[in-house]
């Protein structure tokens, strides 16, 4: 009687689950109450960044990137010495070079808020900021990528236009964004996390590839990464940009 009582409760579960996934809203609290507990803190690791131009060459340079979520994320383009990077920090994103300030704007960083943030904030906080960056979260499809299931937030199926976001129905791990493309707004960007691996518990997708209208224009390879590393906090202050380098 318990094995028969066993199997129904397994065959019924991801009914069940399917049956609580009614918005885009509901996939973000999923996502976060799956590795609320277990999700690293910070992470750093080293990038291989290729740039693919219309001509068929391409251009590659090395990335050294730490992140502290939710929120968080430093990437330095080159060697420390080059002083020269980003940081992305609070809704702000602030470049540097020749390690000196040189602009500061508002900027939402989808992928780190989509890839990373949701596991390790308040799902409010990132229900806000998802609606705020114009996701219609009322929207939620299932649908498939690569071989496997997905939650679709934020598009009708066939429409591959609208701002959405794929996530993996086993895992609830993000996998995807298409976006207006950056620079170019009738245009458009398909973001792809890949290559998942296990990390310190959690996840980690291992290299990310950017396609636009079709055509793959950028890639991210990472190396050498290490999670719940110890971070000056200097680290994302760009005052401190020139002293304060966890690649080191």
């Amino acid at each position: 009687m318990f094995k028969f009582i066993a199997s129904v409760v397994l065959l019924t579960l991801p009914v069940v689950q399917a049956q609580s996934i009614r918005s885009g809203e509901d996939v973000l609290r999923a996502m976060h109450d799956r590795y609320k507990d277990s999700w690293y803190r910070t992470v750093t690791f080293t990038q291989k960044s290729t740039t693919y131009k219309p001509d068929g060459t391409s251009s590659a340079e090395t990335w050294y990137e730490a992140a502290l979520f939710p929120g968080k994320l430093r990437i330095d383009i080159g060697p420390a010495g080059d002083g020269k990077g980003y940081i992305f920090a609070d809704g702000m994103v602030t470049v540097v070079k020749d390690n000196k300030i040189v602009k500061t704007d508002k900027s939402i960083n989808m992928l780190l808020v989509l890839g990373f943030d949701v596991y390790t904030q308040d799902p409010a906080t990132t229900i806000q900021v998802v609606k705020g960056e114009g996701y219609d979260i009322s929207k939620v499809r299932e649908d498939t990528w690569d071989g496997k299931a997905v939650y679709v937030v934020g598009a009708e199926k066939g429409d591959l236009k609208s701002r959405q976001f794929w996530v993996e129905k086993e895992t609830l791990l993000f996998v995807r964004e298409i976006e207006p493309a950056r620079g170019d707004a009738s245009k458009v960007d398909d973001i792809r996390f890949i290559h998942y691996q296990p990390l310190a518990g959690a996840w980690i997708a291992a290299g990310v590839e950017v396609y636009t209208e079709g055509k793959k224009v950028f890639s991210e390879d990472y190396s050498d990464i290490r999670a719940n590393v110890k971070l000056d906090p200097g680290t994302f202050d760009a005052a401190k940009f020139a002293e304060t380098h966890w690649e080191r």
